[in-house]
C-alpha cells in the first residue's frame, strides 16, 4: 500500500484547470487510497514511517514502514464517567509540531546523550478528547488527552487495539494473572493462536517480516498499567486491572486484591493520559539501542541528581551468604556484613545490599538482633561502600516516613523495595511516591516485585534500576534462567528500561550438569555468558550475584568485573538476531566493553573492530575454553594488543559468551 500526501495534490494542476474538476480528481484519488478527507498523515523525520490518522465512523490509525502496512485500522476511544469519547469522532482542530534535540540523561544508561526527533499530529475532537501522535525514526506513539471541566473522574474503560494486517507470530510474555511479578518468558505463537483470555506483559514483540514491533507504554502516573489479550484474529486487546475496593494481606507481603470496582482509574478531569508505544526496529539490534520508552517519559522530577551514583553490587541473597574460610559464623549478621563490605572495598564495587532477614518481617522499624545497622554504615563509609536494604512493599508503605527518616539518619544510599505483584492505580501512586520520597532524602530505590517501575526512571532518575525479569535467581528452584531465554531479554524486557538480572554466578553448568539448588546454586550457560551479561544487560545498579568466597577465588574474572562499568556513554551494535545471539560494544570514556552471548547453539561471529578508530589499544578478553560445551566453567583469558583495522572471530560453546575490555 503506497501512502500519498493529499494536501499538495492541487499544485500538480495548472491553475487554469477547472476548479470543480480539480476536486473531483482529488477526490477519486483520495478514494483509490482507501483514505477519506478525513484522514491525517503523519511522517517520521526520516520519512519511512507513516502514520494514517482516520476520523471517519470511529478513531483509527494506519501505521506503515514505508510501502508496507504494519498495523491498520486500529482503533482508541475512552470511556469517562460513562460517556465514550471518540466514536463518530468530528475534529475542530489539527497541529502539527516538530522536535530536534540532544538530551543528556542524568543517568546514563545505553549512552552520554539521546537525540529526541519526531514529528507531531494533535487532533482535538468536537466530544472533549484530543489524540496526539508522534511519529520517530525508531517508532509511533499516541497519548489521549481529556479537558472535562470536572475536577474529578472515573475513567471506565480505554479501548487500545493493535490491529495487524496478517496473521503474524508474535513473542508473548504470558502471564497467570494481573497478581505478578511480571518474570515470564518470550515464546513466538501466532496471532491468532492467542485466545482472549490469555494475559500478557509487556512488551509484546510482532514480527511483521520487514520489521519488529515492540509495544509498550510510557508516562504513566494516576492510572493503571496496561496489558494485552489476545483476540483469536491477528490483533492484540489492551486490558487493565481495575481499581481496587479492597485488599488482604497473606503473609507480610502478597497483598491480594479482592474486590474490584468496575471503573480503573479516578482521577482528574483534566489531563494526559500514557503513550501507547509501538517501536519499530528493522534490525533486531535497533530494539536494544532505542530510547522511545526513556523519551516519552515524564521529564525529571529531580533539579539536583549530583548525589546519585551508579554501581555494583555485592549481594547476599542469591548466594546464601555461603562464605567460607573465615573465623565466625556465615549469616544474617553484623559480621558477615563487614565481610561483604571488605570484598566490595577491595575491588571498588560501590555498594553492598542487606537482603530478607536483616529487619522482623511485616515490622521494618525492628532490626535483627544480629544486625547493627549503624555500625554497619559507619564501617562502610570508611571503605567508600555504601548500603542498600531490601525491604517488603507493603511493610515499607505502612510506615513510609519514619522508615525512610530512620534510614536517612543511619547513612543508607539506597533500598530495594520487593514484591508489589500488582499495577492498578493504587500500585502505580505508590511507584512514584517512594520514588519521590527517597529522592527527598538523597536515596536511591530498586523495584523488584513487578516490571512497571523500569519505565519512570527518566521521571525520577534516583529509580535505578528494577527486576521484572526472570532473572538469575530462578536458577535456584528452575532451569528456566537459561542461554535460550536470556537471549530473548535484550530485545524485550529490556526495551522497557533497566533490568535487574542480578548476574554473576561463578557456578557455571551445561544442560546436563544442571541441578536446581535453592542454598548452593549454580547458573545454566558458560562462564563467559555470565561475564558478558555485564556489558550486554543494562541496570545502572548491577549485582555481582555469588558469594564474594567465590570471586576471591576467581582473581582472573575479578579483573573484568572489578573495573566494568553499569552506565555508558555509547552502545554499538555489532550483530544481533532475536532469540538467537548478541555481539555489541560500549564505551566508558575511552575504555570499550564488547559482550557477546549465544542461546544452545554454539556459532562462531566475526567481531569487526572499527569502531576504535586509529591507534593501538591493549585488549583482555575471556573466551570460551575448548572444553566448554562440557564443563561450563572453562575459559581462556587471553591479554593482546589489538587496532581498529583489525577484524577477528569468536567461538561461542553451546550457552557462551564473549567478554572484553579494551583500553588506549
Amino acid at each position: 500500500m503506497k501512502v500519498m500526501a493529499l494536501t499538495p495534490m492541487a499544485t500538480r494542476f495548472s491553475p487554469t484547470f477547472p476548479l470543480l474538476l480539480r476536486f473531483m480528481m482529488m477526490f477519486v484519488m483520495a478514494t483509490a487510497l482507501g483514505f477519506s478527507q478525513a484522514d491525517y498523515r503523519l511522517q517520521s523525520p526520516n520519512q519511512k514511517i507513516t502514520v494514517v490518522v482516520s476520523a471517519g465512523e470511529r478513531l483509527t490509525y494506519d501505521v506503515l514502514l514505508g510501502e508496507t502496512v504494519l498495523l491498520q485500522k486500529c482503533s482508541l476511544a475512552l470511556d469517562v464517567d460513562h460517556h465514550l469519547l471518540g466514536q463518530s469522532p468530528r475534529v475542530v482542530s489539527a497541529k502539527r509540531n516538530a522536535e530536534d534535540n540532544v538530551l543528556e540523561p542524568p543517568i546514563k544508561r545505553k549512552s552520554a546523550t539521546i537525540h529526541e526527533h519526531y514529528n507531531q499530529l494533535r487532533l482535538v475532537l468536537a466530544d472533549g478528547l484530543a489524540v496526539s501522535f508522534r511519529a520517530y525514526d525508531e517508532g509511533v506513539a499516541y497519548r489521549l488527552e481529556t479537558s472535562a471541566p470536572e475536577k474529578e473522574v472515573k475513567v471506565y474503560k480505554e479501548e487500545v487495539n493493535f490491529h495487524f494486517p496478517a496473521d503474524f507470530p508474535v513473542w508473548y510474555p504470558q502471564e497467570d494473572s494481573m497478581m505478578s511479578h511480571n518474570e515470564r518468558v518470550w515464546l513466538p505463537r501466532k496471532l491468532s493462536e492467542i485466545p482472549t483470555d490469555s494475559l500478557a506483559t509487556m512488551p509484546a514483540l510482532v514480527d511483521a517480516g520487514v520489521a519488529k514491533i515492540a509495544i509498550a507504554e510510557s508516562d504513566v502516573e494516576e492510572y493503571p498499567g496496561l496489558w494485552f489479550h489476545g483476540s483469536s484474529g491477528p490483533a492484540l486487546v489492551g486490558i487493565f486491572p481495575h481499581y481496587p475496593l479492597k485488599e488482604e494481606l497473606h503473609r507480610d507481603r502478597d497483598l491480594m486484591v479482592t474486590e474490584s470496582a468496575d471503573y480503573i482509574a479516578v482521577t482528574s478531569g483534566t489531563r494526559t493520559y500514557p503513550w501507547r508505544i509501538m517501536g519499530i526496529a528493522e534490525k533486531d539490534g535497533d530494539l536494544i539501542t532505542s530510547q522511545l520508552v526513556w523519551l516519552l517519559a515524564k521529564p525529571s522530577q529531580l533539579t539536583d541528581t549530583s548525589w546519585i551514583k551508579p554501581g555494583k553490587v555485592a549481594w547476599d541473597w542469591w548466594n546464601f551468604n555461603n562464605i567460607y574460610g573465615v573465623d565466625f559464623k556465615a549469616g544474617v549478621n553484623t559480621e558477615t556484613y563487614k565481610y561483604y563490605i571488605d570484598f566490595a572495598s577491595k575491588y571498588g564495587l560501590q555498594y553492598i545490599v542487606l537482603d530478607e532477614g536483616w529487619y522482623k518481617l511485616c515490622v521494618v522499624m525492628d532490626v535483627a538482633p544480629e544486625i547493627n545497622i549503624p555500625e554497619l554504615t559507619a564501617y562502610a563509609k570508611t571503605k567508600n561502600v555504601g548500603v542498600i536494604l531490601w525491604v517488603v512493599w507493603k511493610s515499607l508503605d505502612d510506615k513510609l516516613i519514619p522508615a525512610l527518616d530512620q534510614w536517612q539518619k543511619w547513612d543508607v544510599k539506597g533500598i530495594k523495595v520487593d514484591f508489589m505483584q500488582r499495577d492498578d492505580q493504587l500500585l502505580i501512586n505508590y511507584y512514584h511516591r517512594v520514588s519521590r520520597e527517597t529522592a527527598k532524602r538523597h536515596m536511591m530505590v530498586d523495584f523488584h516485585g513487578a516490571q512497571r517501575s523500569a519505565t519512570m526512571t527518566r521521571t525520577w532518575p534516583n529509580l535505578i534500576s528494577n527486576e521484572g525479569v526472570r532473572g538469575l535467581e530462578w536458577s535456584k528452584w528452575s532451569a528456566d534462567a537459561n542461554p535460550r531465554h536470556n537471549l530473548t531479554l535484550p530485545f524485550t524486557r529490556m526495551f522497557l528500561g533497566p533490568m535487574d538480572y542480578t548476574p554473576g554466578a561463578m557456578l557455571n553448568a551445561t544442560r546436563e550438569d544442571f541441578a536446581a539448588t535453592f542454598n548452593r546454586p549454580m547458573a545454566l550457560g558458560t562462564r563467559c555468558h555470565q561475564l558478558a551479561m555485564y556489558v550486554v544487560f543494562e541496570s545502572p545498579l548491577q549485582m555481582l550475584a555469588d558469594s564474594p568466597s567465590n570471586y576471591y577465588r576467581e582473581p582472573e574474572a575479578m579483573e573484568f568485573l572489578a573495573p566494568v562499568p553499569t552506565v555508558w556513554d555509547e552502545t554499538r551494535i555489532l550483530d544481533a538476531k532475536m532469540g538467537e545471539f548478541v555481539l555489541l560494544a560500549r564505551r566508558s570514556g575511552k575504555d570499550w566493553y564488547v559482550g557477546a552471548m549465544t542461546n544452545w547453539t554454539a556459532r562462531d561471529l566475526d567481531v569487526d573492530l572499527s569502531f576504535l578508530g586509529a591507534g593501538k589499544h591493549h585488549m583482555l578478553a575471556y573466551r570460551d575454553g575448548v572444553n566448554a560445551d562440557r564443563y561450563a566453567g572453562d575459559y581462556k583469558q587471553t591479554k593482546s594488543e589489538i587496532s581498529g583495522s583489525e577484524k577477528f572471530t569468536i567461538h561461542l560453546a553451546p550457552g557462551g559468551g564473549f567478554a572484553a575490555r579494551i583500553q588506549p
